[in-house]
């Protein structure tokens, strides 16, 4: 069989989301750092260390600072991410029907589409990832019959945690909204250490799940060029 010369390189666009998730895990470990750190301040302050909440938090002005901007930082990588990724997903989606793959389901447009329609962003990204997957790797029968090859763990394992940070994320910025008491402080911070934590095997499950659909899909044009 003969591969359409028309084939959508991603190596750009993998180098940069390499670039960007490596930034994302170094903010995160800043973030939990300073998010240490005022933990640190609301113990002191619930161990009568400090007159009010205001002082306590006075005292550690700077790392109260340097975490805000962090969590400015980490929201640009974010957003710089989406910019990356979701570009690569159109493109590992397209590349690989260009390579001979048949019987998709998921276009490349409804591939990034369904991860910002409701309910529908909760299975619908997923199922179109692991059609990417599967349509790239050529020991699932392909090109005709990929769908009988075995889900990797390491997509389900990806999707556990892209949910889980969502709805980390939904409740720390409604409950940032509303935090007063110190028993909320105490939540919101530690639902943030628990995001930023989060942060970092998701981005390098990330990472490694989009470099072996790009590998698997070198793979198939070399393969091509070769028959």
């Amino acid at each position: 069989m003969s591969v359409k010369k028309k084939w959508l390189s991603s190596e750009q666009l993998v180098k940069w989301i390499r670039y960007v998730l490596y930034t994302q895990i170094v903010i995160a470990v800043l973030a939990i750092v300073l998010g240490l750190i005022e933990q640190h301040t609301l113990s002191a302050y619930q161990d009568g260390m400090y007159n009010s909440l205001e002082e306590a938090f006075n005292d550690a002005q700077l790392a109260i600072t340097l975490l805000q901007g962090v969590g400015i930082l980490s929201l640009i990588a974010f957003i710089a991410s989406a910019l990356l990724i979701l570009p690569w997903i159109y493109s590992a989606n397209k590349n690989v029907r260009q390579l001979g793959a048949q019987n998709m389901s998921y276009t490349p447009a409804w591939s990034i589409a369904y991860y910002i329609i409701p309910i529908f962003n909760l299975w619908k990204p997923y199922q179109a990832m692991k059609e990417i997957w599967l349509a790239s790797d050529n020991s699932n029968g392909w090109p005709n019959d990929w769908r009988t090859g075995n889900t990797p763990r390491i997509l389900p394992l990806w999707w556990g945690l892209w949910l889980t940070s969502n709805l980390l994320g939904q409740s720390i910025f409604r409950l940032s909204a509303t935090a007063e008491s110190l028993p909320e402080l105490f939540n919101l911070n530690l639902l943030s250490q628990l995001s930023n934590l989060l942060d970092i095997p998701l981005a390098l499950v990330t990472l490694a799940m989009i470099t072996t659909i790009h590998r698997m899909q070198c793979r198939l044009s070399a393969d091509g060029r070769e028959k």
